[in-house]
């Protein structure tokens, strides 16, 4: 394992665990006392009851996050029911996605091998299919999350039973109430939601449609989903940065401005899930999340 430069932390781990359980708080209260139980910081927790969805923020060394995760999944696993859940938000698992994202000077490598160690754990403890993303995965083709999880938990056991989709461990066929999980490890993720002042579902899939990587003219690195918050009577449009160094948050509000004004809408404000890195946002950007908090912040030098 690499050492930190000099005046920075230890190499540290984050997990940062997506789970499709967003309403009832008694359930997210026992993840987090798992996660606390088992060592680990856990630095920020955002739910929401439209996306029926929360996403967990916990760090610190390599072997703390990792026992911490794997605690974590078991307990999701026990804990939630797919089987009556419906949110905006696509998933196939109860423990949806578990990305580790190396900090500090901690090599890729060692997030991989806990990735693929926890994923392994998970499927033969459970019986959770699990397939393996991002620089976790193992077969060609099979690295982006989006692809992963087309279909939905609905459709679930007819994609299992495709050769092609044949889970990187556990079974062939889903669990009956925590379907599948997708565990790996990446660099630093922004997950960034833009409220509209409208509920015109219909704009705000037009302009994730127009910002999105893989649309002519997109922006690199982005990727965006248009949905309807019921429980608000607004539409959002929900973006992952897969690389804020390439695209950062500020250009993408920038771009957001333009598209929106000519569709006659117009963002209201924004909203961070989990952490960024510090430097990811400047002041201009930072006055656009009302409910930023200082600890979603991480240190930049981290990463």
């Amino acid at each position: 394992m690499s050492r930190a430069p000099l005046g920075v932390a230890s190499p540290m781990l984050e997990c940062v665990p997506n789970v499709s359980e967003g309403r009832d708080r008694y359930r997210l209260r026992q993840l987090v006392e798992t996660v606390t139980a088992a060592g680990a910081r856990l630095v920020d927790l955002h739910h929401d009851v439209d996306h029926h969805r929360s996403v967990f923020t916990f760090f610190g060394a390599p072997e703390t996050v990792e026992r911490a995760a794997l605690a974590f999944a078991r307990r999701a696993v026990e804990l939630i029911d797919l089987r009556g859940h419906a949110g905006v938000h696509p998933r196939i698992g109860a423990l949806d996605v578990m990305p580790f994202v190396p900090l500090a000077g901690l090599p890729m490598a060692d997030a991989v091998a806990i990735a693929q160690r926890v994923g392994r754990a998970l499927a033969a403890e459970t019986g959770v299919p699990v397939f393996f993303y991002e620089e976790a995965a193992v077969v060609p083709g099979r690295r982006d999350l989006p692809e992963l999880r087309a279909g939905g938990f609905e459709h679930l056991a007819e994609r299992l039973s495709d050769p092609r989709w044949r889970p990187d461990a556990g079974p062939t066929t889903p669990h009956p109430s925590a379907g599948a999980a997708v565990i790996g490890a990446r660099g630093p993720l922004i997950a960034l939601n833009a409220m509209l002042d409208s509920d015109d579902l219909a704009g705000a899939r037009a302009v994730a449609t127009a910002i999105r990587e893989r649309t002519p003219g997109g922006l690199a690195a982005v990727r965006a989903l248009g949905v309807m918050l019921p429980s608000r009577a607004i539409a959002q449009v929900s973006m992952n940065l897969l690389d804020y160094r390439r695209t950062p948050p500020r250009v993408v509000m920038d771009r957001l401005d333009v598209e929106t004004a000519q569709r006659g809408l117009r963002v209201s404000h924004y909203e961070l899930v989990g952490c960024a890195p510090a430097d990811a946002l400047d002041d201009a950007a930072r006055a656009r999340i009302p409910e930023l908090q200082p600890s979603q912040l991480l240190d930049a030098r981290w990463f």
